[in-house]
């Protein structure tokens, strides 16, 4: 979603990227503000408070009918203008009651099933969807991965920045280690093509690192460890960089791998972060250990996985397969 450039707005998208918002959440946040803004005849936030934000969020609910995630977006994007941005904080909003987001049950494959899907894939996409699978990582976390990010002696991968702007260690299956040496060779030489254009200036990196490590967007370990097929100039500085894989693309090639093999799911990226933690769990891992793995704040996310466990075949009988021991179904 793209928003039309004003002092007000770029002053609050300044503001959140100091802050190391990542740019999903800055345009998602000044989409929202510039819509309450409009709605409120352009009425300047500062002239508004609790009753124009309860107006708001209640016509979103009730005239524009919303999903509850789009409520708790838009209440989210509210909040940081007053309490963070204009240090005027809200108050409890009594009038509105969002609507309860109902939790998901997750979509888990079978190994079996994982197997098939990868096998469908080639290259350098079976390698991420193995990533995925192997290592419980949400897709951005994987695209945004960058070569140092990769430890090859204690197994394991290191997140920055991950949802709640967390970091974590996840596990590296050893298998991958022969395939992933390969790909970060490919990065070196595809550095060194890019070198050779003087107009590139080097990976995007963070402000405040940039400045500290001014040699850093040229050097291989701050490479993506996956990145985009070509050249792009960056929005915001205008410099020609390369970025990383495309998100978008990925959970594309994983649909298209799932249904190329015949698997009667909806399958997305994500599906493969789900069955990590069955599976890790199956395999008799504890709680603990997955949530950390998954990088959960709150233990009650990952018990969703134990919840769908204990439901099915491996939790509770249904009575009826006591009743149909020794009934002779009738012939068709």
């Amino acid at each position: 979603m793209t928003v039309a450039a004003s002092p007000f707005l770029e002053s609050i998208r300044a503001h959140m990227l100091v802050r190391r918002y990542s740019r999903r959440t800055v345009s998602a946040y000044l989409y929202w503000i510039k819509y309450f803004i409009i709605f409120h005849g352009k009425k300047h936030p500062r002239d508004m408070g609790d009753n124009e934000v309860e107006q708001f969020l209640t016509w979103l609910a009730c005239e524009r009918h919303v999903s509850a995630g789009t409520q708790a977006i838009a209440l989210n994007s509210l909040a940081y203008l007053y309490n963070k941005f204009l240090n005027q904080p809200l108050g409890k909003l009594g009038q509105f009651r969002r609507a309860n987001r109902q939790a998901k049950l997750p979509t888990v494959l079978t190994s079996q099933e994982v197997g098939a899907l990868l096998s469908h894939l080639n290259g350098i996409h079976q390698l991420m969807a193995a990533m995925l699978y192997g290592s419980g990582l949400r897709r951005i976390e994987l695209v945004r991965l960058r070569v140092k990010d990769v430890d090859f002696d204690f197994q394991q991968l290191k997140i920055w920045q991950g949802k709640g702007d967390k970091h974590r260690l996840t596990t590296l299956a050893p298998e991958l280690a022969p395939l992933l040496r390969r790909q970060i060779e490919q990065v070196k030489l595809t550095l060194e093509e890019d070198k050779d254009n003087p107009n590139y200036a080097g990976v995007w990196m963070p402000d405040a690192l940039a400045r500290k490590f001014p040699k850093a967007p040229l050097s291989v370990d701050w490479q993506y460890l996956f990145p985009a097929s070509r050249l792009s100039i960056d929005p915001q500085s205008q410099q020609i960089r390369r970025h990383h894989f495309d998100e978008s693309t990925l959970n594309k090639l994983v649909k298209n791998a799932a249904k190329a093999a015949n698997i009667p799911k909806t399958v997305s990226c994500h599906t493969l972060r789900h069955s990590f933690a069955t599976h890790l769990l199956q395999s008799g891992a504890d709680i603990r250990t997955v949530q950390q793995q998954l990088g959960h704040s709150d233990v009650t996310t990952t018990e969703i996985y134990t919840h769908v466990l204990k439901q099915g075949a491996q939790g509770v009988k249904s009575p009826l397969s006591g009743l149909m021991q020794g009934w002779q179904q009738p012939s068709v």
